[in-house]
């Protein structure tokens, strides 16, 4: 099971450019679909965790899906997995990058890639959306408001956003399981 974790999370990373948040459906696809070692609601809730960490979120979800896998040393297996790929490439993208960077070919490559970078994710944010609602939770759909007007309206610095609205989270959802237990009672 290391092998396969090892297999996966380096084929993923090796084969996938543009960011973090790329990553995300791909992980999805192979540990919640194709692998069914967690649930699509866990793998929701790692992102969920993987973003409130410093770091990476790819080596983050990485990390989280490792250790939720196979513990400790599932972790250190995602990490080193999620890391190698791109370290290995940089390092020989370094080599040649003075003949590389003024090349058009490769600006109208980089180019097209951002714009295939865009479209996945406005898939990963729809994916995040679609947990949200399934919550059915005022709270989430607070939370998701206020953070999008202070990030786009307000210009509010991330962190600062992350800080307060898992603050506003956590209160939010004790009110709201306190109002249901009172209901059921």
């Amino acid at each position: 099971m290391f092998w396969k974790l090892f297999k996966t999370t380096f084929m993923i990373s090796a084969l996938t450019f543009g960011g973090g948040y790329v990553i995300v459906p791909l992980m999805k696809k192979s540990f919640v679909n194709d692998l069914s070692w967690i649930d699509e609601e866990e793998m929701i809730d790692l992102v969920a965790i993987a973003q409130t960490s410093p770091g990476a979120i790819a080596i983050n979800t990485s990390i989280a899906i490792g250790y939720r896998v196979l513990g400790v040393s599932g972790a250190l297996v995602a990490l080193v997995a999620t890391f190698l790929p791109p370290m290995l490439i940089l390092m020989g993208m370094f080599v040649v990058y003075d003949a590389l960077k003024t090349n058009q070919f490769i600006m109208h490559l980089l180019s097209g890639m951002q714009i295939g970078v865009c479209a996945v994710m406005i898939d990963v944010v729809m994916s995040l959306m679609l947990g949200i609602k399934r919550q059915q939770s005022v709270t989430s759909w607070g939370i998701f408001s206020v953070s999008l007007v202070l990030a786009t309206v307000f210009h509010v610095n991330l962190l600062i956003i992350i800080l307060m609205m898992t603050s506003f989270g956590i209160v939010g959802h004790l009110i709201e399981k306190r109002i249901k237990h009172e209901h059921t009672h």
